[in-house]
């Protein structure tokens, strides 16, 4: 952009903009949870993530090419005017990128209600940014030297070359975007539909503040993120002028690609057999033991190169996500708030927070050590490695040793917990504690009384007469097999990602659940086969769901199907005569107030 421009304009550019870029880092401490409040309040047919993907993508892919240009050869004008135009653009471009990705995370527990299913769309939507990153890096300088020599004739990375990558760059987010929009549906389940209520910046804060498990997660993170970014910066300072050897630097970057694609294709299939708690205490102790090589041991080109892979095993990033992900159910349960987008936007918020520190503190770790100018290996005291080791080590291996205890001691959002929460929220719905307000299913009352028919064949009861106390209204069914089906015309409204429960809405406007075993959401799914989609029109009688009751009890579950209004305050359901029924058979009528 300023090749052309004296040297003492071009160094005042550079310098606005390496300066802009950390003040806007700062900035979004408080401006991402804004947008995401901004995502959360959107309600579109399209749901109110994709939206947003699409635009910031687009809109940040149009703004990154006209920087690119050198905002059309305006700094060659006035580059006081290029100064002026490039922070308006700028920070236009920062803010849709954040959108976009702000959008893109807090899509995660609008695809699943499960953990383990939100674990397979984090560490794959982890994997494939790994993919771009690294990719990046591979193919940056082939294409921008090759466009530069179509246009020039010249083999080196010149301005033409860096506008065609941008180009190939916004393309790439462009289309990228779009299979995500065209390639992905919101699971709109009875939980999320209960919190469709328009939340202020002022609700966005305080839900913020009164979810611990947010905090001392975001905590964890920000110990491990702090220390890892440190020392990321600082690592080249260990080879050049601790170690001696820069040129075996790049072994660096080979070892953090190489584990950067392991770790998050392994990631799912470690958390089927071991929890993420245990798997984030892995990694720290990895990163902890990392430092102590790079302290006692660093001298030894293959002890040095097993730290480095040590500090490169860590799934810290993938267990927040996740953790942040379950805290939105556990918040809306303690708070009442739902807040999707906010949640998933303090993750990147804590990194680009971190990145900001870290730039001052690796600059302060290399003027300290005396690591700057043409000093080299040779030059540095015991003095200047005892700063070094004191800054990029120390303090790190303090921050990843808290980051471990805080984790294991302060967040008690397991796996387990968050099913245990999400069958709490199922409960206080069907108490008629939690109301459901979602116009677009809302079906017109054309009728004062319905007749619900058994959705299964078994021993009809009454809700008290359940050992569990199951509260509601409805009644409940020993079955005698495994077979759901329709207990009235109307249209599935969802089904969990655990397809142990469905919500169907009859003609009349009977809103109900059908809820298969008690306990049954840990069997996340398996001996549950549906035969239907959410949103489809059914008649009564047609076939829904089959499952396999001797796996439920082999489990240790009760396989009683259980049906409950989910709105008891507007109906009144009639009385339940305990008996041995066929499915199909009238169970009751119901009358609306």
């Amino acid at each position: 952009m300023f090749s052309n421009l004296d040297k003492s304009i071009a160094n005042k550019l550079i310098g606005l903009i390496t300066g802009l870029i950390v003040v806007i880092r700062i900035a979004e401490i408080v401006i991402d949870p804004l947008l995401g409040n901004m995502v959360d309040n959107t309600h579109t047919k399209w749901g109110k993530f994709k939206p947003w993907i699409v635009i910031g993508n687009i809109v940040s892919g149009l703004l990154l090419f006209v920087l690119f240009t050198g905002i059309f050869g305006l700094a060659k004008i006035s580059w006081i005017l290029f100064a002026i135009a490039f922070v308006i653009i700028f920070i236009t471009l920062d803010i849709f990128y954040s959108f976009s990705d702000v959008a893109y995370w807090g899509m995660v527990p609008a695809l699943s209600e499960d953990s383990h299913e939100r674990g397979i769309y984090t560490s794959l939507g982890a994997f494939t940014g790994t993919i771009g990153w690294n990719g990046l890096t591979i193919i940056i300088i082939p294409i921008v030297t090759y466009f530069t020599y179509l246009s020039t004739g010249k083999s080196y990375q010149g301005a033409p070359g860096w506008v065609a990558f941008s180009i190939i760059i916004s393309l790439i987010a462009i289309l990228c975007a779009l299979s995500v929009a065209f390639g992905t549906k919101e699971k709109n389940n009875i939980i999320r539909t209960s919190a469709k209520k328009k939340t202020t910046i002022k609700d966005v804060f305080s839900a913020l503040a009164h979810n611990d498990q947010i905090l001392w997660t975001s905590l964890a993170y920000f110990l491990y993120s702090f220390a890892y970014v440190v020392t990321n910066g600082v690592l080249f300072y260990l080879f050049k002028y601790v170690v001696g050897k820069p040129n075996e630097y790049w072994l660096v970057g080979i070892i953090a690609t190489i584990i950067g694609f392991c770790t998050s294709p392994i990631y799912p299939i470690l958390n089927k057999f071991i929890s993420r708690k245990v798997l984030f205490a892995i990694g720290q102790i990895s990163m902890i033991a990392a430092y102590l090589i790079f302290i006692f041991a660093r001298t030894d080109m293959t002890l040095l190169v097993i730290g480095l892979i040590l500090f490169d095993i860590n799934f810290a990033q993938l267990v927040t996500v996740l953790t942040l992900t379950d805290s939105i159910e556990y918040g809306q349960l303690k708070t009442g708030e739902r807040n999707e987008a906010v949640v998933l936007a303090v993750r990147p918020m804590i990194d680009k927070l971190t990145g900001a520190f870290s730039n001052g503190l690796v600059g302060f770790v290399a003027i300290s050590a005396g690591m700057t100018g043409s000093a080299t290996a040779a030059d540095m005291t015991s003095k200047n490695i005892h700063t070094f080791e004191s800054l990029a080590f120390y303090v790190p291996l303090v921050m990843a040793i808290l980051a471990l205890l805080v984790f294991l001691s302060k967040v008690k959002l397991t796996e387990k917990e968050h099913a245990n929460i999400v069958e709490e929220l199922k409960d206080k719905l069907i108490k008629g504690e939690i109301s459901i307000e979602d116009e677009s299913v809302n079906t017109p009352i054309t009728t004062t009384s319905s007749s619900i028919y058994a959705p299964v064949s078994g021993q009809l009861a009454n809700l008290d007469k359940l050992k569990t106390e199951f509260p509601g209204t409805g009644f409940a069914i020993k079955p005698s097999d495994g077979v759901i089906y329709a207990p009235f015309d109307g249209t599935i409204r969802f089904t969990f990602t655990t397809k142990h429960a469905l919500g169907i809405i009859s003609t009349t406007g009977i809103e109900a659940i059908i809820h298969i075993g008690i306990g049954t959401v840990n069997m996340h799914g398996n001996g549950f086969t549906t035969h239907y989609t959410d949103g489809q029109v059914v008649k009564r009688g047609d076939l829904l769901v089959d499952f396999d009751r001797d796996l439920i009890k082999e489990d240790g579950y009760d396989d009683t199907v259980i049906f409950f209004l989910t709105q008891p305050q507007k109906l009144n359901l009639g009385e339940i005569e305990e008996k041995a029924i066929n499915h199909g058979d009238k169970i009751c009528d119901v009358t609306f107030k």
